[in-house]
């Protein structure tokens, strides 16, 4: 019945004088159907507003929560904080929920933030799909990358070059970062894909081998020949902090897997790092292609068994959540991984 109902019924109904509690036992059927009328009203309203989300409105929380706050969100998005405040309320109460907690002038994601969160990069992910199938355009948006920086320095230049030929409207956002670090990051979507030195098992994420890489020991100028873990008892490491796979690999090497037993200096950058081995303040494990890229640095190079020295980088993201910007990207990069480089085709 109430289904069937107009609005102007509906209205009728709902100006009528209310039975009051002590005339609400003594009513007939009519007045129950009142009550279930006006109950069923309030659902649709209800269901109206819970379906009333601006994707405007989905774009600014994404913002507000990868960038940390109202002010950051508001210089990446090029707008006011108080516009951003606003979208941010509007959405709470399209949603009749609670999105942030404010403390201190500080936002953290409520369980209902944390809840929305992935439906809502889900759902600006398929409207930008949606409007590339159906205007027939290329990619476009925004695509966040993570990378090693061994990788970003020796590897990425040619492949982002290469890219924003093809594909000038996507804008490209590069984080560095450790391999434990990355792979965090695109679980926890801050980036959409990255390229790491140690796929994570299991099926959650994609992966597509790249790069090949050989690590190599090196130390300053004129240390002693390293052959043996014993070699290097007396020096101390130099690496990236914990999450570097390249330090758990050195540490496996030398038998202390847990890294307890090591004198280490962690450090941030590669540069940093070839200038105080160069200096004599310990030994590091590399890429050669970095010491490639850095012709003044002065280092003495050690060779390790292929088990330590080979590593291949792979690109790994979320498969079931792959971006039109990313899957070019993902075929670009699979065709360079079945094309041998200009001087090993020379040779066949």
């Amino acid at each position: 019945m109430a289904d069937a109902m107009s609005l102007g019924s509906l209205r009728a109904i709902m100006s009528a004088r209310r039975p009051s509690v002590i005339e609400f036992h003594d009513r007939d059927r009519r007045d129950i159907q009142y009550s279930l009328i006006l109950n069923y009203y309030e659902q649709v309203v209800l269901k109206r507003r819970l379906f009333q989300m601006d994707l405007r409105d989905l774009r600014v929380f994404v913002a507000v929560v990868e960038e940390g706050g109202i002010l950051k969100a508001s210089r990446k998005m090029h707008r006011v904080p108080s516009n951003i405040s606003t979208r941010i309320k509007q959405l709470e109460g399209s949603m009749n929920s609670q999105l942030f907690y404010r403390h201190k002038q500080r936002l953290h994601l409520s369980p209902s933030g944390e809840l929305l969160l992935p439906y809502a990069v889900k759902m600006l992910r398929l409207a930008e799909e949606a409007t590339c199938a159906l205007v027939g355009t290329v990619p476009s948006g925004i695509l966040r990358l993570g990378a090693l920086e061994s990788t970003t320095a020796s590897r990425l230049p040619g492949v982002l070059a290469d890219y924003h030929k093809v594909f000038p409207d996507v804008k490209v956002e590069l984080t560095t970062g450790t391999n434990d670090a990355l792979i965090a990051a695109v679980l926890d979507r801050r980036v959409d894909a990255a390229f790491v030195a140690e796929a994570p098992t299991g099926g959650e994420l994609a992966s597509l081998p790249l790069f090949t890489e050989r690590l190599t020991l090196i130390s300053f100028i004129g240390h002693a020949a390293v052959r043996k873990p014993q070699d290097v008892a007396n020096d101390s490491v130099i690496a990236f902090p914990n999450g570097c796979a390249y330090r758990r690999r050195l540490y496996r090497w030398l038998g202390d897997t847990r890294g307890v037993t090591t004198r280490t200096l962690d450090l941030a950058s590669y540069h940093a790092i070839v200038a105080c081995v160069g200096a004599g303040a310990g030994v590091a494990l590399v890429p050669e292609s970095v010491l490639e890229a850095m012709p003044q640095a002065r280092v003495q190079r050690h060779a390790l068994a292929r088990q330590y020295s080979h590593v291949v980088t792979p690109l790994i993201w979320r498969p079931k959540e792959q971006s039109p910007a990313l899957g070019v990207l993902v075929a670009q990069l699979n065709r360079r991984s079945r094309t041998p480089p200009a001087a090993e085709r020379g040779r066949r």
